[in-house]
């Protein structure tokens, strides 16, 4: 009999079949389609692997209550996959989707299957094809029962942080797993964004070829910004095309695509009223790419900046600078929008779990994720990571930088989204007091939707037109 079943042998769940199998534990695995079935196991041969051609036959052949990784398209693929799947599961067996779910989908099919006793999990999976295979990290969520009736086989295949950890927690009930996934992943791309400005400034403004720039993410990558996306940035630049010898990179269309995964980060981000700013413009700076056609038109019409002999090595220091306290900005909204969701959603998150969790295995790793689950562990009611004196002190020694960065690029016409997200984002936080009193009094004079007072409490209604008595 199979510890646990896997559903669904596309690469991400063949690699994670193929871990669940190394680390000991027997797993049963079934595609609909027999033919890729049949080919995994030819390729892929241990005694821990169980092919099944049947979900009859993969549920008969599972240990009592059942436990099963559903890997399959998130969306209308779930709910028919379950369908097909329920009839043949018993009160207490425990499904575990592992796809990029919608938290709310998450919620809806565990109040559904929870009518026949059946439990599940929806549990945000990141690391890729060679972290599902090696150790990636993992973020369940759903009845605490269920967790811990699956939490061996989980501890056992997730990545190690440095200190020996798994990358893996239970985060709560509901749809807190798949929250805390989509949350990872507006925070990937704003960290996406933000590499992406300091490469284009250093190329652009800089003027520095793709060899200089990978040795450049190189030595980045061995000290504060150490982290998976500047590391393969690095192995990115290095690349050649065999074709032309021209470095791969400068070949690739600059229209980016996504999943939508960062839209929903930013999207519930407005429903329950956290700024976002730097993982919005990263998502809208995708939009903007996708304008190939109208972009190419657009650079012949609308005139910017008069060109300027590159050069500025300089810059690189404040580039640096720049792209930390972009990536310092990012987590910092991530964790605040997670803050939030406790009080939302009743949610019960430990923001330094959720750090720890990400320190290894997952694509937003980064040195940087110690400091902050230090900063919540000792202090986890911390609004703000922001406030956190270890990261409070590195910002305001980047801060020149920072701003420097964002000024050349506005000053050379370079787009930088993110950083110009990123610093007025922290220059709003750290604002005793912002223009919000203007907008206010607008909305009283337009609307008569009153407003408050800084002397005395109470709200209050003007007559604001000058030529009205009071």
């Amino acid at each position: 009999m199979a510890s646990i079943g896997v559903i669904g042998l596309g690469v991400m769940g063949q690699n994670l079949a193929r871990n669940i199998a190394r680390r000991g534990f027997r797993v049963a695995v079934y595609n609909r389609t027999r033919e890729k079935t049949e080919t995994f196991v030819q390729q892929h041969p241990d005694p821990n692997i169980l092919a099944t051609y049947a979900l009859e036959e993969l549920t008969a052949h599972l240990e009592r209550p059942r436990r099963l990784l559903l890997m399959v398209k998130a969306g209308a693929a779930v709910d028919a996959l379950i369908a097909q799947v329920r009839p043949l599961l018993e009160p207490g067996d425990v499904l575990i989707d592992g796809g990029n779910s919608h938290f709310t989908d998450t919620e809806r099919r565990q109040r559904e299957l929870a009518s026949d006793g059946i439990l599940m999990l929806g549990m945000g999976i990141s690391g890729g094809e060679e972290g599902a295979l090696r150790g990636p990290s993992l973020m369940p969520g759903g009845p605490k029962e269920a967790y811990e009736m699956v939490a061996p086989v989980l501890e056992a295949i997730a990545a190690r942080a440095h200190d020996g950890r798994p990358c893996v927690a239970y985060l709560g009930p509901g749809g807190a797993g798949h929250y805390v996934k989509m949350v990872h992943n507006g925070i990937e791309y704003a960290l996406m964004q933000g590499i992406a400005e300091a490469y284009d400034l250093l190329r652009q403004v800089g003027g520095l070829d793709v060899d200089h720039l990978a040795a450049i993410f190189e030595e980045w990558n061995r000290a504060e910004l150490a982290s998976f996306l500047v590391e393969i940035t690095a192995h990115i630049l290095r690349v050649q095309d065999p074709q032309t010898g021209r470095p791969l990179v400068d070949l690739v269309l600059d229209r980016a695509h996504q999943k939508g995964t960062g839209k929903w980060t930013s999207q519930n981000a407005l429903d329950v009223g956290v700024p976002v700013p730097t993982i919005t413009s990263a998502v809208e700076a995708r939009y903007l790419s996708a304008l190939k056609e109208e972009r190419v038109r657009a650079s012949a019409a609308l005139p910017g900046p008069a060109p300027e002999p590159p050069g500025g090595l300089h810059m690189i220091d404040q580039a640096r600078a720049a792209l930390f306290a972009n990536m310092v900005v990012a987590y910092a909204q991530g964790m605040a929008l997670l803050r939030r969701a406790t009080a939302e959603y009743g949610y019960t998150y430990r923001l330094a779990d959720v750090a720890a969790i990400w320190r290894a295995g997952c694509i937003i790793r980064a040195a940087l994720l110690e400091d902050i689950r230090q900063a919540f562990d000792q202090a986890p009611e911390l609004p703000n990571v922001l406030l956190a004196p270890v990261l409070r002190h590195a910002l305001a020694e980047r801060q020149q930088g920072w701003r420097a960065t964002l000024i050349a690029g506005v000053h050379h016409g370079v787009p930088m989204p993110a950083t110009a997200a990123a610093l007025a984002y922290y220059d709003g936080y750290r604002s005793a007091r912002l223009p919000a009193n203007l907008i206010q009094a607008q909305r009283d004079y337009f609307g008569a939707h009153t407003y408050e007072r800084v002397d005395r409490p109470g709200t209050f209604h003007t007559t604001w037109r000058p030529d009205v008595t009071m």
